[in-house]
């Protein structure tokens, strides 16, 4: 493949060659490039980006391309799964079907890596899961997933949690998940005991859900880091969410950034309106590999989300208070190439706001052609002539699946 009159994260006019879904060279516009035999991808001067990754979605629970309805979710996380319960079997289109539609959007948007929770539990069982199964299976060749076997109403509240979790990994699931393991389950250490074994046994990564306040937050996440380092699991643990982290004091707050680099321990986030988060700049000074995603998209917790990740980078940005073109754009840095990072612990950490990665030769061509003045104009205007290439193939175009 041969792309032409792009700008690579917004400089000059290039040229980006492509050999076996990698990138082989990146060339001035001027240049002398062979075309014989290349499928040419005109560029038109829009910007050329890293695909975006979605490391945190819920695929199994998506409304997208279904009627909005009242919101009927109460406070707090068990009201919220509760509700979740109650309605999920009375949607207008299967597991399948909806988790299968809303990722083709998010590809057709720009994202080529997904990380998606599948919920598991007394409830739903396996039916979730295999929804998310069959999506990945129909897009297999449009993007990378990852589906991680999530215990969304905790795993120890109901008969025969662990064990269906022990079968989704046995069955195609490629991480563990956990939830507040303080909150939740009220027995901390039974909850990682469980879900640690797990890791070990099925050598998955794990990732947990964190949404426990200030002190009690920092407790978890101390259990959390114990049981990595104990289990020679350095780079293979997620924290999620993890709203609170950063309210207890500058030095708790600085241990704990220094302790996730050191054990390689990533953080993904949905951009929160209201957040006491690590300081996202200070993470990545520090290495931490921080991802972005989308969260549950018009489902039964919430209406919000729209498949659209440039639409969450723009969050991002907004909710750091981001204003600086360098800090607006490495929000993409974190949205894009941040993210892959967590998927594929061989990509190199982010360790500077100035960071641009993810187009350079040999890199993997997952390349996202947008419409913008600049990088931060594009995330400002989010336009709508993209052009989504996957392994050096072009998999959507202007919001419709090749």
């Amino acid at each position: 493949m041969l792309i032409t009159n792009v700008r690579p994260w917004g400089g000059p006019l290039a040229e980006i060659v492509v050999e076996d879904g990698r990138i082989t060279a990146v060339k001035p516009l001027e240049s002398e490039v062979d075309t014989q035999g290349a499928d040419v991808v005109d560029g038109r001067g829009r910007l050329a980006l890293p695909s975006f990754s979605d490391v945190h979605c819920h695929l199994d629970s998506t409304r997208i391309g279904l009627p909005f309805r009242p919101h009927t979710g109460g406070q707090g996380v068990w009201e919220m799964v509760m509700n979740d319960r109650e309605n999920w079997r009375n949607d207008e289109w299967t597991v399948s079907e909806r988790a299968t539609h809303t990722l083709g959007r998010i590809i057709a948007n720009g994202t080529t890596r997904v990380r998606s929770y599948a919920q598991i539990d007394a409830d739903c069982r396996l039916e979730r899961f295999e929804g998310v199964l069959a999506a990945k299976e129909a897009h297999k060749d449009r993007a990378d997933v990852e589906v991680i076997a999530f215990p969304q109403a905790g795993v120890l509240l109901e008969q025969g949690v662990p064990e269906l979790l022990e079968e989704a990994l046995s069955s195609g699931a490629a991480v563990v998940g956990g939830i507040d393991p303080c909150t939740l389950d009220r027995d901390p250490v039974r909850h990682l005991d469980i879900l640690f074994g797990l890791a070990e046994k099925h050598q998955a990564p794990i990732d947990f859900h964190l949404h426990e306040p200030g002190h009690l937050g920092v407790y978890s996440v101390d259990l959390i880091l114990e049981r990595v380092r104990a289990l020679g699991m350095t780079g293979k643990a997620s924290i999620s969410h993890a709203y609170d982290l950063g309210s207890v004091s500058e030095s708790t707050t600085n241990r704990l950034i220094e302790e996730f680099a050191e054990l390689d321990v990533s953080m993904t986030t949905v951009a929160p309106a209201q957040h006491h988060s690590l300081p996202l700049t200070d993470l990545t000074a520090a290495g931490v590999r921080i991802g972005l995603g989308e969260d549950g998209q018009r489902d039964y917790w919430g209406p919000y989300g729209n498949a659209d990740m440039l639409d969450r980078t723009w969050q991002l940005a907004f909710t750091n208070g981001f204003r600086a073109d360098e800090l607006v754009e490495h929000a993409v840095a974190v949205a894009t190439r941040g993210g892959a990072a967590i998927l594929d612990r061989d990509l190199p950490r982010l360790t500077s706001t100035a960071d641009r990665p993810g187009l350079d030769a040999g890199d993997q061509a997952d390349i996202l052609l947008v419409d913008g003045e600049t990088v931060t104009s594009a995330v400002m205007d989010r336009g709508t002539d993209r052009t989504v290439i996957h392994n050096g193939r072009v998999v959507a175009e202007t919001g419709e699946l090749s």
